[in-house]
């Protein structure tokens, strides 16, 4: 019964944290929804401790991004500000594959030229 609880849970952080992605530009959006898959993804095996501190991040993540995501309601997509800072104590808790991991996704969504050319609906 805790696994079938623990998936539910699982299921519902992950469906969330897509929610909360319509609401970023549509190239991060993209680029958002696909780490999200992917780090979930990569999780599934992941030991009961891992397993714990995975949904306590990403729950801290929904919860900011949420806020933000209220905070910017009626304003401009393009002159909103999402994320936040990572402290040097979370930063210091980073092993060398999540720093080089992080960094890619700071070059990826910094580039000047998108490698996403995603056209949004006009209805």
């Amino acid at each position: 019964m805790a696994v079938s609880t623990h998936v539910s849970k699982v299921r519902s952080l992950y469906k969330r944290i897509l929610v909360l992605h319509r609401f970023l530009p549509i190239d991060l959006r993209a680029l958002g929804d696909q780490y999200v898959k992917d780090e979930f993804r990569r999780h599934k095996g992941a030991s009961p401790e891992e397993a714990k501190g995975f949904m306590v991040e990403w729950q801290q993540y929904k919860d900011t991004m949420q806020t933000q995501v209220l905070d910017s309601a009626g304003e401009k997509l393009s002159s909103v500000k999402f994320g936040a800072n990572l402290s040097e104590g979370k930063l210091i808790d980073f092993q060398g594959e999540q720093i080089s991991q992080l960094y890619e996704l700071m070059l990826e969504s910094t580039k000047p030229n998108r490698q996403f050319d995603i056209q949004e609906d006009s209805k």
